[in-house]
């Protein structure tokens, strides 16, 4: 475009070049907008990790900790003592609901004589005077019609065969032991007898076992005052093993030692020579 002025030739507007050619992709400044509405609708960069094309996300690290070993060895001991518990009490209640017969032959080591001699346990067969058993000490048989006296009575002597027969009669269980038997197991037996009804201790000569138990028809030999075998033959047989039934007397009795028997008129207490 030129510019004429009054009176002079026409002239064209100067232009003054800097040397300088806008960047490639940029406005030159007089093409930028005046309000900076292009740089406002542009936003902000995209950090990395929010979503665009920057720096993958780290993972957190899983930091193992391993098995907690002692809630579980807990866990596993009180199941086992529960199993246990269970299977005790399932068994006990078997074995209690059988009958006492069963249960006593189901003491080790434990001698039926109603299987062995079915003559031999019947019962009132009363006779007076010495009597000669084959089983010794004797579990049944004929005998005295005096009992001894079985009201948890301990001798410190032996006593006669036949009052004790008639007492294994009534229910009682007769514990003997070797007149040798060491002190301390001796008053282990008389702990378990002393005091309690239908229970009677004594020493009895030439026995092949330390410990010998006696209930009618039923025995049990041990070695020591400490086998557990001894209390289960006391619970099972104790009043269960009465011919006469559970109300047999165990009073009343000979308490008198000696192995001489008392016949009918010569029921005293003192000891009779042997």
């Amino acid at each position: 475009m030129s510019i004429s002025t009054p009176g002079g030739p026409e002239r064209r507007p100067t232009v003054v070049s800097t040397g300088k050619k806008p960047a490639a992709g940029r406005p030159a400044a007089g093409d930028k907008p005046a309000d900076g509405k292009t740089a406002a609708a542009k936003g902000p960069r995209p950090s990395a990790g929010a979503g665009g094309k920057g720096r993958k996300p780290i993972a957190p690290v899983k930091v193992s900790q391993g098995r907690p070993w002692g809630p579980i060895a807990l866990f596993v001991a009180v199941g086992v003592l529960a199993a246990g518990i269970i299977g005790y009490g399932a068994y006990a209640a078997v074995q209690g609901s059988q009958p006492w017969q069963k249960r006593a032959d189901s003491i080790k080591g434990v001698v039926d004589f109603y299987k062995k001699d079915k003559d031999l346990v019947v019962g009132g067969k009363h006779q007076q005077g010495s009597i000669t058993y084959d089983v010794l000490p004797p579990v049944a048989g004929p005998h005295n019609p005096s009992w001894q006296n079985c009201m948890g009575d301990v001798y410190d002597a032996p006593i006669a065969n036949e009052h004790a027969v008639h007492s294994l009669e009534h229910g009682t269980v007769w514990i003997t032991y070797r007149p040798d038997l060491p002190a301390d197991q001796v008053a282990k037996l008389k702990a378990r007898v002393q005091g309690k009804e239908k229970l009677m201790l004594s020493p009895f000569e030439g026995l092949d076992k330390p410990i010998s138990l006696q209930a009618w028809g039923f025995q049990l030999k041990v070695d020591n005052a400490d086998d557990s075998r001894i209390d289960e033959f006391i619970k099972v047989l104790r009043v269960n093993a009465s011919v006469e039934g559970p109300n047999a007397n165990c009073g009343q009795g000979i308490t008198a030692t000696g192995t001489t028997p008392r016949d009918a008129g010569n029921q005293m207490d003192e000891p009779v020579q042997q």
